[in-house]
């Protein structure tokens, strides 16, 4: 058995035989660019995963030497990557700009950061891997565009209707290319140093030549952007990099447009984050001390036991802990079923976070039943669990050298738990009101009741609903 085969076979031992044979069997009938940036969704879906156990594996996989985890921030408005990053703590920059977009944005862990794997060099070595190397229209599609654009599959001729010209120019090297101007919106971009340059071309037709040069280098000037008219155009080019550059003359027009408009899921910062197998694995290794990434929105679940200090009196320390020993492993099973995470425990009570407000809620009510069986076995109501639930904006932190989350959504959630004093579960607006929620609520036949009550601490005015 080579070395690799035994990976493959700890991988299995960790992440299930069957997920473990999709990637193996992936590495090895893949095409190259199938193994470069792989979207998990789409590999759950090739190889009929669920898609919770396509992430583990990945995961897993990763940690092994098998593949490579990259977190890449995307530009929202054309999906491009705008920088990849090995690490998540690389991720420090206030604003990251888009040039062919000319648009700056403040990066969010949320649809900025995406998170994709490539397969080890030592395991395969793809094209990927060494990317000066690839074609330039195969560089833009494996480097550039992200995994949550749904580019077509003939994206090589349907890409070049857009173009007016491209070309491959050499460190320090320039080029010069003679073209005809149509009367449309043109832009020049190189996808190696996301240098662009806008034409708008209107007005008359010229027969004279007109003239105009791009440079590209690493700092990355501003966009930039001239009127020019209909007609011929000598394009010069300088390449004052220490590679090579791809910049491409195209039409930024409907076909352009509506390549870009097509969307698909893709594994975000945020759900990885939120996810127990990555918790579990990578531990402290996520971010820095200093960091503070933004959440837009995060689902934040918070549970205690009521009553468990008279508990430990009534049945004693021993029969005490074994009760919530057993507590916490349904409640971490339930989270991580639901693609959640447990951020931490705080004596008898659990933190947790979900990617959004169905999936919490969906726990929240299999935590209920979960709990009303465990008490069955025994024949008592020794256990009884109070939940909260709220969903909001956050930060991401580094705190006491664990991940976890500060603001006031976090300070809301945990004040919504200290409402329940029974069975029922706490949640409040953005919960009940979110459409995969409300669904939730619906198929398990029970109705949200508001209730007026203000929550310690909070000033603004919170409303908050029981769920019988």
């Amino acid at each position: 058995m080579s070395e690799m085969q035994a990976r493959f076979a700890v991988l299995g031992e960790s992440a299930g035989s069957d997920a473990a044979e999709a990637l193996a069997r992936h590495v090895r009938e893949a095409h190259d660019r199938e193994l470069c940036r792989i979207n998990v969704f789409d590999f759950a879906a090739r190889y009929g995963l669920k898609e919770e156990r396509a992430i583990a594996a990945f995961l897993h996989a990763s940690r092994l030497g098998l593949f490579d985890l990259s977190w890449n921030l995307l530009c929202p408005g054309c999906g491009g990557v705008l920088d990849a990053n090995a690490t998540l703590k690389s991720v420090k920059k206030d604003e990251y700009l888009c040039a062919l977009c000319a648009a700056g944005y403040e990066p969010t862990l949320d649809e900025m950061v995406e998170v994709s794997f490539t397969v080890n060099p030592r395991v395969r070595r793809v094209a990927g891997h060494d990317p000066h190397s690839l074609p330039l229209l195969e560089y833009y599609r494996q480097m550039y565009w992200s995994s949550g654009l749904d580019l077509p599959p003939d994206f090589h001729s349907y890409y070049e209707q857009t173009l007016l010209d491209s070309v491959e120019i050499p460190a320090g090297e320039r080029a010069i290319l003679s073209l005809q101007l149509p009367k449309e919106f043109v832009i020049v971009f190189d996808a190696v140093t996301h240098g662009a340059q806008f034409i708008d071309v209107q007005g008359e037709p010229v027969r004279e030549r007109q003239e105009l040069s791009v440079v590209f280098n690493k700092v990355r000037a501003p966009t930039g952007k001239t009127v020019m008219r209909p007609g011929p155009l000598r394009l010069t080019l300088e390449n004052r990099t220490d590679q090579r550059v791809l910049p491409t003359v195209a039409i930024a027009g409907h076909h352009l447009h509506s390549m870009l408009e097509k969307r698909k899921r893709f594994l975000t910062a945020k759900q990885l984050l939120t996810n127990q197998t990555f918790r579990d694995i990578y531990r402290t290794d996520t971010l820095d001390v200093d960091q503070r990434l933004k959440i837009t929105s995060l689902t934040f679940l918070f549970t205690d036991l009521k009553g468990s200090t008279s508990m430990y009196e009534r049945v004693g320390d021993l029969a005490a802990y074994d009760l919530v020993k057993a507590h916490f492993e349904v409640l971490n099973e339930v989270v991580a079923q639901g693609m959640g995470a447990v951020v931490k425990t705080i004596g008898d009570a659990v933190m947790a976070t979900f990617p959004s407000p169905d999936r919490g809620l969906a726990a929240a009510l299999r935590m209920r039943e979960e709990m009303r069986r465990l008490n069955s076995a025994r024949a008592s109501e020794d256990l009884t669990l109070k939940i909260g639930i709220h969903e909001g904006p956050c930060l991401a932190v580094m705190l006491n050298e664990r991940l976890d989350y500060f603001g006031q959504t976090v300070n809301i959630a945990a004040r919504v738990q200290g409402l329940a004093m029974t069975r029922a579960i706490f949640a409040t607006r953005p919960i009940v009101e979110h459409a995969g929620a409300a669904r939730v609520l619906s198929e398990a036949g029970v109705k949200p009741m508001r209730q007026a009550c203000s929550l310690r601490g909070i000033t603004e005015n919170v409303p908050v609903y029981e769920i019988p």
